[in-house]
């Protein structure tokens, strides 16, 4: 066993077991033990002692949209990473698109990795993508070391990047589940999106109308039956339609393999609060009303939802136009989504250990990480951000480290200030002051 290096210590220390005052070795850039607070402390390694601040693990974000390379100057892994650490993630999975070239052969996860390279501040994985014309290269992707597959089964919103039609769908999902790999969708249905009325203009309650629940339930209803068809593993994405619940809870229960997945943004922002022209809260699915958004956090609290992702999808401010329907539709939450989240959890009752389990464990163990990353226990990666839940701040767009600072969170005060993120063992942001990037480039393990 190699010599201890480093020794973490707080009063507060979120494991497996719970929150407890504890002292947490690292060695080799891995957690070797996590001891009682009073431990002996050997002589020779280094101790950070956090006081009061909350030790927890370094969130695992599953859902971002890096865009580097091709649309670089919406965002690039430079930035995007920078963004992640000051927010206390320290591990991110990178969508298929909107790269270009799209991630959906191995040349082009070869792009990739070379264009991230040297550029991660934290470690990167890479989804590879389920279009109409590659399934002869899913497992190919599979065997390249991508944790899984991204589909989309209505218009993604950029040509290269095509969505499934059903059978489409069931020859991907086929071929997926042929080597037990996981498909990932945007579940919303077009035929559903088509007939709902598409008024354009700056008003946030047309384009509300143009994105029904409907047709997210209709798209997830089908996606439940395909899978239980080919008993395969399906993933659903940025949930917002709390009318979907009920299918999916039953799903879960009779054994579907289904996971699903809802974002910062439906959880803490409303419809109601979103003033007309304001196309940085567009996103689709889109922000739905407040009742809503409480069935989203019950069905956090019983299990239903699996995971809270960011889903951060940039864009070039003059793409934010105030007309709801040309805007281009993303968030940006990287740097702010475990505030954003504990800011409204807390109010609703919910613990900080029950945001790392929605943001850190579970999205660990939907990649397969759940070895790594996701706990600070023994034989884990020393990935940690140390937080002082109970600092408020003031988002200034000003002060993000996106590429583009366009934000719906500004102005608003969030709970939660990230003092450092540690990146296996080495501070790789503290107060504001980045280190070089060290972030590794990951690929799935069998």
């Amino acid at each position: 066993m190699s010599a201890i290096e480093l020794v973490l210590r707080s009063t507060r220390v979120i494991t497996p077991e719970g929150t407890r005052a504890a002292t947490v070795t690292v060695a080799d850039g891995r957690i070797t033990a996590v001891l009682p607070y009073e431990a002996h402390v050997p002589p020779g390694p280094r101790l950070e002692d956090f006081g009061d601040d909350v030790l927890l693990p370094g969130l695992v974000d599953t859902h971002v949209h890096v865009n580097d390379p091709g649309r670089t100057e919406w965002e690039g892994f430079w930035t995007a990473t920078r963004a992640a650490a000051a927010g206390g993630i320290t591990t991110l999975v990178d969508m298929p698109l909107n790269s270009l070239p799209p991630t959906t052969t191995v040349d082009h996860l070869r792009t990739k990795r070379e264009v991230a390279a040297g550029k991660a501040h934290i470690d990167v994985g890479f989804w590879g993508g389920a279009l109409p014309d590659n399934v002869k290269d899913l497992r190919p992707l599979h065997d390249a070391g991508v944790f899984g597959f991204k589909a989309f089964l209505s218009p993604s919103g950029v040509d290269e990047f095509p969505h499934l039609d059903q059978e489409q769908l069931g020859r991907s999902m086929a071929e997926i589940a042929g080597f037990d790999g996981l498909l990932i969708v945007h579940a919303e249905d077009p035929h559903h999106l088509d007939s709902a009325p598409q008024r354009g203009g700056p008003e946030y309650a047309h384009f509300l109308a143009s994105r029904p629940r409907g047709a997210e339930d209709r798209a997830i209803a089908g996606l439940i039956e395909q899978a239980k068809r080919l008993r395969a593993r399906v993933h659903v994405l940025h949930l917002s339609s709390s009318d979907a619940l009920p299918l999916i809870a039953a799903a879960k229960a009779e054994g579907v393999r289904i996971t699903v997945e809802t974002c910062p943004h439906y959880l803490t922002l409303t419809a109601e609060e979103v003033p007309d022209g304001a196309s940085e809260f567009k996103c689709c699915p889109p922000i739905r009303e407040a009742a809503n958004q409480d069935l989203l956090w019950q069905a956090l609290a019983d299990g239903t939802i699996d995971c809270v992702v960011t889903d951060h999808s940039p864009s070039t401010a003059d793409l934010k136009t105030a007309d709801f329907a040309t805007a281009w539709g993303g968030i940006s939450g990287l740097q702010l989504s475990l505030a954003a989240v504990w800011t409204e959890a807390r109010e609703r009752g919910h613990s900080l250990e029950d945001v790392v389990r929605w943001m850190s464990t579970r999205t660990a163990a939907l990649v397969g990480l759940g070895a790594r990353k996701g706990a600070i226990e023994a034989g884990r990666d020393a990935d940690f951000a140390v937080l002082a839940p109970d600092e408020t701040f003031t988002v200034d767009p000003a002060a993000l480290q996106h590429r583009n600072r366009v934000t719906a969170y500004a102005g608003k005060t969030l709970s939660g200030v990230v003092r450092s993120t540690w990146l296996r063992g080495e501070r790789i942001v503290s107060e504001g002051e980045f280190t070089g990037p060290r972030g590794q480039l990951l690929t799935r393990t069998p």
